[in-house]
């Protein structure tokens, strides 16, 4: 089996996270949506919260499934037997920021990190936008799926 893994804090998931699952889906038998645990950060969501919109906005796509983890991405993906990281890039600092990570990760396992361009029409959306407009009551729902939508 053909398992990847895309990590990410998903606070919340957004249409760019969504685009790259959906076409993650045609290239892996698996891929595991995997929303990492981090005491030192301040989320806008719960970890529960975040791990609903994932489950609900695949509930009809049986190759997705959704974690929660702990710890190094690799010591996961050796856990779940994930062979593949599966990361999108939206612009050049993407790519430098997670070039590093990869290279790291490649230095410490056998594990291989894929990397898919955001579509066009997503490449400018990220989390942090989307809690500033959630912040600032502006329409957040263009922004990510219908399972957040009723967020605020």
């Amino acid at each position: 089996m053909r398992r990847a893994l895309f990590p990410g804090s998903f606070d919340p998931i957004t249409l760019g996270h969504y685009d790259i699952i959906l076409r993650g889906v045609h290239l892996f038998d698996e891929v595991v949506v995997a929303i990492g645990i981090n005491a030192e950060k301040k989320y806008m969501f719960s970890l529960e919260k975040r791990k609903q919109f994932v489950e609900e906005a695949f509930k009809n796509e049986p190759k997705v499934k959704v974690v929660t983890y702990k710890g190094l991405t690799i010591d996961f993906c050796k856990k779940i037997d994930a062979q593949f990281i599966l990361r999108g890039l939206r612009n050049p600092a993407d790519f430098e920021f997670e070039k590093a990570i990869a290279h790291t990760n490649r230095k410490l396992s056998k594990i291989e990190t894929v990397f898919l361009l955001t579509a066009a029409r997503t490449s400018y959306i990220s989390s942090s936008i989307v809690r500033d407009v959630i912040r600032n009551n502006g329409d957040f729902t263009v922004l990510v799926p219908d399972s957040v939508k009723v967020a605020k």
